[in-house]
């Protein structure tokens, strides 16, 4: 009988967690506020919703394609920085620039906008890979999770500055030549000065060059198709079945997120620079949460913490579903509207940031050094893959059955990714 090797603790590793989830940070800054306030722009030059959600997949295309390829090509590239860092400290710089242009362009014409969109994405959707693997790159399997969770924490507390932080901002008038005061811009601007303060400390904080990593990836390359067979072709379809769980629940987060803005403003009747508190109360749980959910993972296995965090996100779907029935009416007082939605939006957030947090570290123990780029791209391939089925597909449901459909379409592909889950056999630390 073999002694297992000692588990490794994040002690030693915080700080660098800590930078390195800048990247994050930048990514959960935009990402709010683009679904929030995105559609509500689009709604403004069109009325029908499945169209708007059309719309928003649109930048989803690219990322489907952009993502796996340049985490390969990351995979692939030698530098004096390193191999992520090239991309990040060039690209996010563009996604911060074009981001900061998006108010501007919705109120010329929507052909400026979805031009801007696509601009954006063509740059996030780029960078986002490699900023993701630089992670798994410098931090050891065991604590992978833990890791996430400091990830996912500085992604959150992002969340909470874009969304109830700077959203706020988007109620303040600023006088435009030829327009006078115009609200609904400060925060995308601001937001893309605080990216490029992200990408500089990243930059000098984090030393992405390590000799025996360079050893490593040029020792250990693979041609992407063939380490893509590998993975597909493996007798244990563990990663196959992640990668299908991970497609479906994020069909079912990615059909409601961009609606939630548009539900706030025309249901719940906020003002605009309140529509983005539902997100924001997202964020706030992931930021209390990412942790702990790492931690209840090391001590009691990423899969069983998934499938335990999905029955969650189930049963306050449905709730929503319930609220939006009973609460929306006419007589409803704005308390009564809003704060139970805010407290739900906060519990999903919390079963929400477990799923995503172990996710990620599942796939990255089944990779080698080599391949870490290509399993990041896979998982966005999924995902983003997602981001492209269901928002013309929710939006379409709101047109025929209204808002409260939203949340049981969700319900739905939330309960098949926990069957699924159910498939998977490998990604905990200590069978890998």
């Amino acid at each position: 009988m073999t002694d297992k090797k000692p588990r490794k603790n994040m002690k030693g590793y915080y700080m660098t967690t800590f930078f390195i989830g800048l990247g994050f940070f930048t990514m959960g800054l935009m990402d709010p506020l683009y679904d929030t306030y995105i559609p509500i722009f689009l709604g403004r030059y069109i009325s029908s919703n499945a169209v708007i959600g059309t719309i928003m997949t649109l930048d989803n295309m690219f990322a489907i394609f952009l993502i796996p390829i340049f985490s390969a090509i990351s995979d692939r590239t030698h530098t004096r920085i390193g191999r992520r860092m090239p991309f990040i400290i060039t690209l996010l710089p563009l996604s911060a620039f074009a981001f900061g242009l998006i108010p501007f362009a919705a109120l010329t014409s929507l052909a400026f906008l979805v031009i801007m969109i696509f601009a954006l994405n063509v740059f996030k959707q780029s960078v986002r890979g490699p900023v993701v693997a630089l992670m798994p790159d410098i931090i050891p399997g065991d604590i992978r999770s833990e890791a996430n969770g400091v990830i996912n924490t500085m992604g959150g507390v992002a969340t909470i500055v874009g969304t109830i932080g700077l959203a706020q901002l988007m109620n303040v008038a600023i006088n435009l030549p030829g327009r006078g005061p115009t609200d609904n811009i400060l925060a995308f601007p601001l937001a893309g000065i605080l990216v490029l303060l992200a990408v500089l400390l990243l930059f000098f904080f984090v030393k992405e060059t390590k000799g025996n990593y360079e050893e490593r990836a040029s020792k250990e390359k693979i041609p992407v198709i063939k380490s893509l067979k590998q993975i597909f072709g493996e007798k244990d379809k563990s990663a196959f079945f992640v990668l299908v769980s991970l497609l479906f629940w994020f069909i079912g987060y990615q059909g409601v997120l961009p609606f939630v803005g548009k539900y706030s403003v025309e249901i719940l009747k906020t003002s605009s620079g309140s529509a983005a508190l539902a997100a924001g109360m997202v964020g706030i749980s992931y930021a209390i949460f990412a942790i702990p959910s790492g931690i209840i993972a090391h001590n009691h296995g990423r899969k069983k913490t998934i499938r335990f965090a999905l029955i969650g996100i189930v049963v306050v779907l449905l709730l929503i579903f319930v609220h939006s029935m009973i609460f929306t009416a006419e007589g409803v007082s704005q308390t009564l509207r809003m704060i139970p939605f805010w407290a739900l939006m906060f519990a999903f957030g919390m079963f929400w940031v477990t799923v995503i947090t172990n996710s990620f570290p599942m796939l990255w123990q089944m990779a080698d050094y080599a391949n870490m780029g290509i399993y990041t791209g896979l998982y966005y391939f999924f995902s983003q893959l997602a981001s492209i089925v269901a928002p013309p597909i929710t939006g379409a449901l709101i047109d025929i059955f209204g808002y409260g459909s939203l949340f049981v379409f969700a319900a739905l592909c939330m309960f098949i990714a926990f069957l699924l889950m159910s498939k998977v056999t490998r990604g905990e630390p200590e069978n890998d």
